[in-house]
This record gives structure tokens, C-alpha cells and sequence, in this order.
């Protein structure tokens, strides 16, 4: 296999490295369900829902009220 006669310089390697990082952004599309921004194709990360379905529902943290409510009710 032939082999290079003489070193690439750092700016030609550096050159060929540095074509990666030219990449564009991903596209952003609205969701559907609340509007927020969203890469096409996939779940909407604030409602969950994807294609006007719900994938992921979201968790809702619960008040001290509410905890306090559910723990005398255990009791």
C-alpha cells in the first residue's frame, strides 16, 4: 500500500477535521398539541404527545398539601 512522501501540515489535517463540525442544525417544527418548538419526528418534550397522541404523560409534582393528604389517608 503506497505510503505519503512527506507530512501533511497541521493546517491541511486541521482542514480535513474541521469539515465535521459545519453540520447544520436540526431542523424545528411546532408541536402540534401546545405549540412548543420540537424536532420533527419525535415526542414533544413539554406535553408528550406525538402524531396527536399522548406518548409520555408528564408527571405532576405534588403540593405539601397534597402529600400531606395522601399520607393521613394511608394512615
Amino acid at each position: 500500500m503506497p505510503n505519503p512522501k512527506r507530512k501533511h501540515t497541521p493546517h491541511r489535517r486541521d482542514s480535513r477535521r474541521s469539515a465535521n463540525s459545519k453540520l447544520d442544525n436540526p431542523g424545528i417544527s411546532k408541536c402540534s398539541n401546545c405549540g412548543a418548538a420540537k424536532q420533527p419526528h419525535k415526542v414533544c418534550p413539554e406535553c408528550g404527545f406525538y402524531n396527536g397522541k399522548l406518548i409520555i404523560p408528564r408527571k405532576v409534582k405534588k403540593t405539601a398539601e397534597q402529600q400531606q393528604q395522601q399520607q393521613e389517608a394511608s394512615k
